[in-house]
C-alpha cells in the first residue's frame, strides 16, 4: 500500500490550537483543505474513508476596518490675501550730457607737400596750467589724422614726428569741430657702413648726428642731436645740413661726413671705412696656443694708445695703418709691429722670446 501524506505543518498547527484555528495557521489550513485529506488507495476489505475535518469558523476582525478610499471632498484652504503689486520704479532723469566740441588734426611735410600718414605723436594740453605751473596733459594720440572730442575751451597742441615738432594754441567751441593742419618739414635719414664692398654688420657700427657742418667754427663743443643710432634705422630730422660721425668698433676707425636732409624725402647714406678686424694672440711658437690672462695695448708709431684689452683672443677694429702690439703676461712684456690693410682681416701673433 502506498500512502501519500500532505502538509505536516498543517497537522502541527491543528494540534497546538485545537478546534479553534488562529490567524497564523489559517493560510496553512486553507492550503490543506484545498489539497484534501490524506488519500488512501481503495481495496476490498479496507477501512471506510476518513471523515473530513469540521468546518473552520470565520475569524473575527480584531479592530474596525480602515477605509482606504480617498475622501469625497478636499478641505477648502483659507482665503489668501491679494498679491501685493509694487509700483514700477521711475528712473531719475538722466544727467544732462556735458557740452562737447571736437578737434580735427592733420600734418603735412610743408606747404604744397604731401600729407604725413604715419609716425605722428599728438599731445593735447589744457591752456590753464596746474597749481604747480605744469601743463596738464589732456589727451595723447598716435593716429595720422585724429578727430578728438573735447570740452569747449582753450588747448595747446604739440605735434611731433621724430625730432621735428611744432606747437599751436587752439580753441574748441561747443558743437563745432576745430580743424588744424601742422607743417612739419621733416626728412628721413638712413645710414649704413661698409668696408670695401662688404656691409658692416649691425651692432659693430653706430652713428651720431650733429647740427650744421663739421667745418663750421665751434663744432668741437657741439652736442649731438642724436647718438648711438643703429645701422639701417630711419631717423626723422628737420630739413637742413648735418654732419655725422660713424664709429666702427670702439677703437680708431672713425669717419665724419656732411649730409643734407630734405623735407618729405628719405636720404640714404653709405659710410665707407678703411679698416680691418684684427685678432691678437700671445703664443710660445708660431701657430701655437694663445696664452690666457694677457693684457694688451695697441699703440701708434708715435706712442698714442689706440686700444687696451685683456684676454687670450681680443678682437679690435683698426683703421688701416701701422701699429705696435704690446702683450704683458706674468710680469713679462712682449712686443710686435704690424700693419693693417683695408678690408684684410687677420691674426697678429706675438711670440714669447
Amino acid at each position: 500500500m502506498m500512502t501519500i501524506r500532505h502538509g505536516s505543518p498543517v497537522a502541527g498547527c491543528m494540534r497546538g490550537l485545537g478546534a479553534r484555528v488562529g490567524r497564523a495557521c489559517l493560510p496553512v489550513v486553507l492550503a490543506g483543505m484545498l489539497l484534501g485529506a490524506p488519500a488512501h488507495a481503495q481495496f476490498p476489505g479496507d477501512n471506510p474513508a476518513p471523515v473530513p475535518p469540521a468546518s473552520i469558523p470565520e475569524a473575527e476582525p480584531s479592530s474596525p476596518a480602515i477605509s482606504l478610499a480617498p475622501p469625497s471632498a478636499l478641505p477648502v484652504p483659507p482665503d489668501l490675501p491679494a498679491q501685493l503689486v509694487q509700483p514700477p520704479l521711475i528712473p531719475p532723469p538722466s544727467a544732462q550730457a556735458a557740452p562737447q566740441g571736437s578737434l580735427a588734426l592733420s600734418a603735412r611735410f610743408g606747404k604744397d607737400l604731401p600729407v604725413i600718414n604715419g609716425g605722428l605723436v599728438w599731445r593735447i594740453y589744457s591752456d590753464k596750467p596746474s597749481l604747480n605751473g605744469a601743463m596738464q596733459l589732456v589727451r595723447e594720440e598716435h593716429a595720422a589724422g585724429p578727430t578728438i572730442p573735447l570740452p569747449p575751451g582753450g588747448y595747446v597742441v604739440h605735434a611731433s614726428l621724430g625730432l621735428v615738432s611744432d606747437v599751436h594754441s587752439l580753441t574748441v567751441k561747443q558743437d563745432e569741430t576745430a580743424r588744424e593742419t601742422f607743417e612739419l618739414p621733416a626728412g628721413g635719414l638712413r645710414i649704413e657702413g661698409r668696408v670695401g664692398t662688404s656691409k658692416i654688420p649691425q651692432g659693430q657700427i653706430v652713428f651720431s648726428v650733429y647740427k650744421g657742418s663739421q667745418f663750421e667754427i665751434g663744432t668741437g663743443d657741439r652736442a649731438p642731436i642724436a647718438q648711438n643710432i643703429p645701422a639701417g634705422d630711419v631717423l626723422m630730422l628737420p630739413a637742413g645740413i648735418y654732419y655725422l660721425v660713424s664709429n666702427y668698433g670702439d677703437a680708431n676707425s672713425i669717419v665724419r661726413s656732411d649730409i643734407r636732409v630734405q623735407a618729405a624725402k628719405l636720404t640714404d647714406v653709405v659710410v665707407t671705412h678703411r679698416a680691418a678686424v684684427i685678432t691678437l694672440k700671445l703664443v710660445g711658437e708660431k701657430g701655437g696656443e694663445a696664452l690666457a690672462n694677457t693684457s694688451w695695448s695697441v699703440i701708434t708709431p708715435a706712442g698714442d694708445v689706440i686700444k687696451e684689452s685683456t684676454g687670450a683672443f681680443p678682437r679690435v677694429m683698426l683703421a688701416e695703418g701701422e701699429y705696435r702690439a704690446i702683450a704683458k703676461n706674468e710680469g713679462k712684456v712682449f712686443e710686435r709691429d704690424f700693419e693693417v690693410k683695408n678690408g684684410v682681416d687677420g691674426e697678429v701673433e706675438v711670440l714669447i722670446r
